[in-house]
């Protein structure tokens, strides 16, 4: 009954079919267990194994041929239910059986619900299970009323919901002993309780007999509603049946009349159906031979075609091949084009097939494809040669100088100065024959499906081309040109790696003089820009070809002897012209994203840049050296080839910039270094007289007072680097010979806003190198801060240097001169006076080149300041000779005894007095000779005052006491008078001295000489 009850009930058995539901009432669902006793649990091994009986599956396909069976009546039942009253059917039910049936499904579907809820609740909690319906109130309620009938059924409710449950098994412990209701499987007699009190037992098994009576009261219950639905649903159940058995009857009455249709269509299949198949399959065979013997034919001449287009290509006619080889491909596909995006039937009839699905034929497929190869290889070489071809022409057409025009042109061009050129450079002259190959190149590269494969071919070719271009101008990479046959058979013909091959190139580098490396780089800057501006041309060429692409070209005659396909509809007419302006397009589309201009010029600015950069590092030395006509050059060279690179890519090239940068810095260095080292030479070898300042030196002096408010042109002349530099790359004039003044020629002076100054050698020396200063600064912007300090580092040298040898008589080593005399001074102050002059317009040329000149500016006042200070010591330092000289003069005048040099010398002058006007004059004279007017009287003014109170306090100190001697006193401050009255600043110092000595009073008078009388007379 357990395993009746725990199996579940499936769909398709008879109780699920004809079972009327049950209603379930009764007491509450089992939800709980028995109270625990206090009775030890059982263990596994107390309980002895129970062996299980073996319960069979039922495979539900056993009643597949049932269901197969009572299916169609089931449908006829149903519709029957559905058909109106009065009307035919297999079944008829009266209402009441109608209302039956549905109540007992209804009964049914409550039945499982609530089988189902039950399920999910507790286990009961005593042995007489209560139903979730059903509370104690009501069992009191109940036991009220009168007892039922002890013939009525029991409802299934009284049954514990444990037995309804799905997962129902009794194997299960805790099942067990719900179904056991606690009890005891092997009683022990002997257990007690821990607290020595017996506990109450629990009921054995075997010998419940209660147990066993509510199982066999479970089972009548469950077994009297099972007859009780099978009652119910027996009539239903057996006229269903009869309708089966009828229908089975009618069902093999059919299969009868079908199997002897059956025979009558075979007997007419036999008598005319065959005959005419046959007749049919006949036709279709001979058109299917038709076919193939066309097929062959054709495949025939698709062979025949492939060979055809092979000669062609080995013959070089490519254009006919590819129209050959296109012909061939539509004739394998049956007239239609196999390039057509939407492929489409051939207007009209057609014999030809399309044969591509054949795997014979993709032997042949490959073999097209491999001869479209070729043919786009061809049309690929001829590409390239046609570019190739008219760069070089180009590049070996254009003079260099030209080339550097364009260049200088392009850089002035902003600057208001610019060169007048052609208003169409030569690299954008138009080429007919380049645009003519270009374009059958390009149609056959269409065609071929070769133009990606091209450009990038291209690509390639010009990079290399570029390499080639540079490597064209370098000097040999081997010594085979200067080896004798000796050390080449000592070498014993070892081969040369490449880092051997490097050695030598860079050895032959630093090797070119200054005209060849100068050249060598004109050549090869020129060459790359020509090459890449005509890149740049040939590009627009080839996106301007692109348009006119799609002529008809030559076609190959399909050399067939079948019917050719008809002509192409109006509508295939347009189709193709459509086509042919996307395949245009698309053809466009490739170039440009092939060809990627930018990128394409970019790199190979790149490839010509990190080349030129290896160049210029290996001659760095050789650089940095070069004389500064050169430099500009060398320097102005690069700057234009790296502006042109930046016009024609957009790229800065940091690499070959950073290069010549560091090499201005190095040059910068040497460059100072040599013009303090030649200034220093000049000092110390100068013998302090006046030169002559030629033409020459007027020109360079004219050009730094210029400089004031423009570059001369001659500072200029290292930016024309496309003219040839001649000897006298500074403009100067030649002069007649420099002469130290010792010579009867006029030495002629230097001029400056109508001052005039008598200059040394060392001074023109210090002209030159400031125009070389300058002459840089202007050729070479940006470095105007750092040649400004190395020109002030210059000047203080100049400075400091004549200090040393003029005042502190350090020409008496260097120069060998036996004193520091009047005229070295003087002529010290005229070059300082001449370099303070000079201060103010190189001050405003620095400034005006100057991005900060707040930083160098005040540098300059500092040394004019510092040059007036120097000749101010000079001037002091004249000024204390000549005192010197009177202090001596007086010494020798305080030991002559004028009385008895009166006696003696009565016509006579004193020695003293002679030497101190002879030396005066002499002063004067080179001072006017050398200086000014104004540093004259700068100079001679303070020497007349101190002569003044000098010899006044002399004359007013020296003691006569004779009339001879006052007389001899006074012929001595009358010479001094007379000598030195007509230079300007002397005054009335004389007039003031012949005062004193008249003032003077003797003690004793001599007679007058009789002889003096008469000569007197």
């Amino acid at each position: 009954m357990v395993q009746l009850l725990s199996f579940p009930k499936h769909e398709a058995t008879i109780s699920t079919l004809l079972q009327p539901p049950i209603l379930r009432t009764g007491l509450a669902p089992y939800s709980s267990a028995l109270a625990s006793s206090a009775q030890k649990q059982p263990t596994a091994k107390d309980i002895p194994p129970v062996v299980l009986a073996n319960i069979p599956d039922i495979d539900t396909s056993i009643l597949n041929n049932y269901l197969s069976q009572v299916g169609p009546l089931y449908q006829a039942f149903r519709r029957s239910k559905q058909e109106p009253e009065g009307s035919s059917s297999l079944f008829q039910k009266d209402k009441e059986a109608e209302k039956r049936d549905e109540f007992v499904e209804l009964l049914e579907k409550g039945l499982r619900r609530d089988s189902q809820s039950s399920a999910t609740l507790g286990r009961p909690n005593s042995l007489n299970p209560v139903s979730p319906v059903e509370s104690p109130q009501s069992r009191r309620r109940s036991s009220a009323t009168p007892k039922r009938n002890p013939l009525a059924t029991a409802p299934l409710s009284t049954i514990p919901n444990i037995y309804f449950e799905e997962n129902f098994h009794l194997e299960n412990p805790r099942t067990f002993d719900i179904v056991s209701e606690r009890s005891e499987v092997i009683r022990n007699p002997d257990k007690s309780a821990a607290n020595g009190s017996a506990q109450p037992g629990r009921k054995a098994l075997a010998t419940n007999a209660i147990l066993q009576e509510k199982l066999s009261w479970y089972m009548d219950t469950v077994e009297v509603h099972l007859i009780g639905a099978i009652s119910t649903a027996s009539t239903s159940f057996f006229a269903a049946l009869g309708s089966l058995r009828e229908l089975q009857q009618e069902a093999a009455d059919s299969v009868g009349k079908i199997q002897e249709l059956r025979n009558d269509l075979d007997r007419l299949d036999k008598d005319m159906a065959l005959g005419g198949l046959k007749v049919v399959a006949m036709r279709q065979k001979r058109e299917n031979l038709r076919k193939l013997g066309q097929a062959i034919r054709q495949l025939q001449q698709v062979v025949h075609d492939v060979q055809a287009a092979e000669d062609l290509i080995e013959e070089g006619k490519l254009d006919v091949a590819l129209a050959q080889i296109k012909g061939t491909e539509r004739l394998m596909a049956g007239g239609i084009d196999p390039d057509d995006d939407a492929p489409r039937q051939p207007s009209g009839p057609s014999s030809l097939l399309d044969l591509r699905g054949m795997k014979a034929l993709s032997t042949v497929k490959r073999a097209l494809d491999s001869l479209r190869y070729r043919a786009g290889k061809g049309f690929e070489d001829r590409f390239l040669s046609a570019l190739l071809s008219d760069l070089r022409s180009h590049v070996e057409s254009v003079p260099h100088n030209e080339t550097l025009r364009r260049w200088a042109a392009a850089y002035q061009r902003n600057r208001g100065d610019g060169i007048k050129l052609p208003s169409m450079p030569k690299y954008m002259t138009p080429n007919e024959r380049l645009r003519t190959d270009l374009k059958l190149a390009l149609d056959g590269l269409a065609k071929s499906k070769q133009t990606t494969a091209a450009t990038s071919a291209l690509r390639d070719a010009i990079l290399r081309e570029i390499k080639t271009l540079i490597r064209k101008h370098l000097p040999s990479s081997s010594d085979d040109d200067t080896e004798s046959v000796a050390s080449a058979s000592t070498r014993g013909g070892r081969h040369m790696t490449q880092s051997d091959k490097s050695a030598i190139l860079a050895r032959n580098l630093r090797a070119l003089d200054q005209d060849d490396a100068e050249q060598l780089l004109v050549n090869v800057y020129t060459a790359v820009s020509e090459a890449l501006r005509r890149l740049g041309f040939q590009v627009k060429v080839l996106l301007d070809v692109t348009s006119d692409i799609g002529s008809p070209p030559p076609t190959a005659p399909l050399k067939s002897p079948m019917k050719s396909p008809n002509l192409p509809s109006l509508n295939d007419q347009l189709n193709g012209s459509g086509s042919l302006v996307s395949r245009r397009r698309l053809l466009q589309d490739e170039l440009n994203q092939a060809l990627d201009m930018s990128s394409l010029l970019g790199q190979a600015v790149d490839v010509a840049q990190a080349q030129i950069t290896k160049v210029l590092k290996v001659r760095t030395e050789q650089s940095t050296r070069l004389p500064l006509e050169r430099f500009l050059r060398y320097f102005t060279i690069n700057r234009l080839f790296a502006d042109e690179c930046e016009a024609v890519s957009g790229r800065t090239g940091a690499s070959l910039k950073g290069v010549i940068n560091q090499q201005i810095d190095s040059f910068i260095q040497i460059f100072a270094d040599s013009e303090r080292q030649r200034i220093a030479t000049s000092l110390d070898a100068d013998q302090w007289d006046a030169v002559d300042f030629g033409k020459s030196d007027e020109a360079i002096l004219n050009r730094i007072l210029d400089g004031m408010t423009s570059d001369p042109q001659a500072w200029t002349k290292g930016r024309t680097v496309w003219e040839e530099l001649d000897t006298g790359a500074n403009g100067d004039i030649p002069g007649p010979a420099e002469t130290n003044g010792t010579t009867k020629e006029k030495v002629r002076s230097a001029t400056i806003d109508e001052q005039r100054y008598l200059l040394v050698a060392s001074a023109k020396t210090l002209l030159q190198g400031l125009q070389n200063f300058q002459t840089f600064i202007a050729c070479v912007p940006g470095v105007t801060s750092d040649i400004s300090t190395a020109m002030l580092d210059y000047l203080k040298l100049f400075n400091s240097r004549t200090t040393q040898l003029i005042l502190g008589a350090g020409a008496t080593r260097s120069a060998g001169l036996k004193n520091i005399t009047t005229k070295h001074l003087a002529l010290a102050s005229q070059a300082l006076s001449f370099l303070i002059t000079l201060i103010p317009y190189i001050r405003e040329f620095v400034r005006r080149h100057s991005s900060s000149p707040g930083n160098v500016l005040p540098e300059f006042d500092k040394l004019k300041r510092s040059l007036q200070d120097h000749q101010s010591g000079i001037h002091d330092k004249l000024i204390e000779i000549m005192s010197g000289r009177a202090s001596t003069h007086i010494k020798a005048m305080q030991k002559i005894d004028f009385d008895e040099a009166g006696k003696t010398n009565k016509e006579d002058v004193s020695s003293y007095m002679d030497t101190l006007t002879k030396d005066t004059n002499t002063l004067h004279r080179v001072l006017k000779r050398h200086l000014p007017e104004m540093s004259v009287q700068m100079i001679m003014n303070p020497v007349f005052e101190s002569y003044g109170e000098q010899w006044s306090d002399a004359f007013r100190n020296t003691r006569v006491t004779t009339t001879a001697g006052k007389e001899r006193l006074l012929r001595d401050a009358e010479l001094f008078e007379a000598k030195l009255n007509k230079i300007d600043g002397f005054g009335d110092t004389g007039v003031r001295i012949i005062d004193i000595v008249k003032e003077k009073s003797v003690s004793i008078s001599e007679p007058s000489n009789p002889d003096q009388s008469a000569d007197e007379k």
